[in-house]
C-alpha cells in the first residue's frame, strides 16, 4: 500500500504570517493537530503542530493576566514558532517506510508530496487506521495467531487448508518470531468455525500461540 492510498488529501494549511492565536483556533475548529505552512508561492516552508504552540505559550507560573497573554499571543506569528526542517515523504512512497521515519524521527505526520508541491498529510491516526485495517479488526470471525517453522509453502498450504474447508482469509499479518527459524502470523478468518480452524492449522508445522472469536 502507498501513502496516496491512505493519507488525508488537500490537507488544511496556513501561511507564515498568521498569528497563533488564528492557528490555534483554526486546529480548534478543524480538529486536527498539525498544519502545514506554505509561503505565497504555495511551497512547503513548515509545519506547525500543537505541541509547538504549547512550547510557545507562557508558563504555569507566569505573572501575566489572560489579557496580556492573549496580546502577547497576537503578536506571535505562525513563522516564529513553526518547524523549518520539515521532514517529508513522497506520495508513491509505501505506507511501512513513512511509519518507520515517523517512528525512528519521533514525530506524529509527515506532509505528502508530489514532488515539491502538497498534496496531503499522513498522520499518526491514519497509521492506527491501517493497522486496524491490517488485522480485519473490525470484522467478525476467528482471529488466530501461528508460530511457524520457517520454511517455504507453510502459508501456501495453511491457506488451503482453510479454503477447502470454505473459509475466507479477510486478513493476514505476517512478522517475525523469536528466532530466524520461526515466523509468525496473525489470521481473520470468516466461513468457519473455531474448531474447523484449528484442524486446518494442523496442517502445517505451526503452534497455535492464540486462538479467539
Amino acid at each position: 500500500m502507498i501513502v496516496s492510498k491512505v493519507m488525508t488529501k488537500n490537507p488544511v494549511f496556513i501561511h507564515p504570517d498568521i498569528s497563533l492565536a488564528d492557528a490555534r483556533s483554526l486546529m480548534d475548529r478543524e480538529k486536527i493537530g498539525h498544519l502545514p505552512v506554505l509561503n505565497k508561492n504555495n511551497e512547503l516552508t513548515g509545519i506547525l503542530t500543537r505541541e509547538e504552540l504549547v512550547k510557545a505559550g507562557p508558563s504555569p507560573a507566569t505573572s501575566l493576566d489572560m489579557y496580556e497573554i492573549s496580546y502577547l499571543l497576537s503578536k506571535l506569528t505562525v513563522e516564529n514558532v513553526m518547524i523549518k526542517n520539515v521532514i517529508t515523504v513522497q506520495e508513491n512512497e509505501v505506507v511501512e517506510e513513512a511509519a518507520r521515519i515517523m517512528a525512528d524521527k519521533g514525530i506524529g505526520c509527515l506532509p505528502v508530496m508530489n514532488k515539491s508541491l502538497l498534496v496531503g498529510i499522513i498522520t499518526d491516526t491514519d497509521l492506527f487506521n491501517v493497522f486496524v485495517n491490517a488485522f480485519g479488526a473490525r470484522h467478525s470471525g476467528i482471529r488466530i495467531t501461528l508460530n511457524f517453522s520457517e520454511k517455504p509453502g507453510q502459508f501456501g498450504k495453511l491457506t488451503s487448508a482453510i479454503a477447502e474447508k470454505g473459509g475466507n482469509i479477510v486478513s493476514l499479518v505476517s512478522f517475525e518470531g523469536d528466532d530466524l527459524s520461526h515466523r509468525r502470523a496473525t489470521l481473520k478468518i470468516t466461513g468457519l468455525s473455531r474448531e474447523e480452524v484449528e484442524a486446518a492449522a494442523k496442517t502445517v508445522e505451526a503452534e497455535i500461540e492464540h486462538i479467539r472469536e
